[in-house]
């Protein structure tokens, strides 16, 4: 991994993506009527087919070193994520403003689908593996996934940046090998 002071202009120490990352799991109940307005929307940007981006919010699980999302595959983000993999995710956390570029990845092995159905519910989202054990199901979802079941994608961070928001401030950018 590289990384990159942004904030060196101003004296100040670059930022640890470790602790960065571990903000990234602690963003708190994602469910409805959860945190209310201190809750911490994800924004997914994928790559629309005429080059164009499309950005839309998404509930998302940083896991393992990855953010998991899920959509069904012939919403416009799934498509987009399967036919154009290159994506971002954006996010405020408590401490950062955090930024992570990667390639999203389909799930479909039924172990990983069943912990991130875990990640899910711990995250205050009642999903469960669906009858197949490469989708999920719950009692609902965000209108813009599509109708059950829902894909689980994995984006593997390329880049990073975050801000962080607390005196004395900092930012970095980091590059994933």
């Amino acid at each position: 991994m590289k990384s990159k002071n942004l904030a060196d202009l101003y004296g100040l120490q670059p930022l640890e993506w470790e602790t960065v990352a571990a903000s990234l799991a602690d963003v708190g109940d994602q469910a409805p009527g959860g945190q209310g307005p201190d809750r911490h929307s994800h924004w997914l940007t994928t790559i629309n087919p005429d080059g164009s981006p499309h950005t839309t919010g998404v509930g998302a699980f940083w896991d393992a070193g990855g953010f998991y999302v899920v959509s069904g595959r012939s919403a416009r983000k799934g498509r987009n994520m399967e036919r154009e993999p290159r994506c971002t995710i954006a996010v405020a956390t408590d401490d950062y403003d955090v930024v992570v570029e990667g390639i999203a990845e389909l799930v479909t092995d039924p172990a990983t689908v069943a912990h991130i159905a875990k990640v899910a519910v711990d995250g205050g989202w009642p999903a469960e593996p669906d009858e197949s054990g490469s989708a999920l199901t719950a009692p609902y979802s965000a209108p813009s996934a599509g109708p059950a079941p829902w894909h689980v994608y994995r984006v593997t961070p390329t880049k990073a940046n975050a801000l962080y928001v607390r005196d004395p401030g900092g930012a970095t950018a980091w590059s994933f090998a």
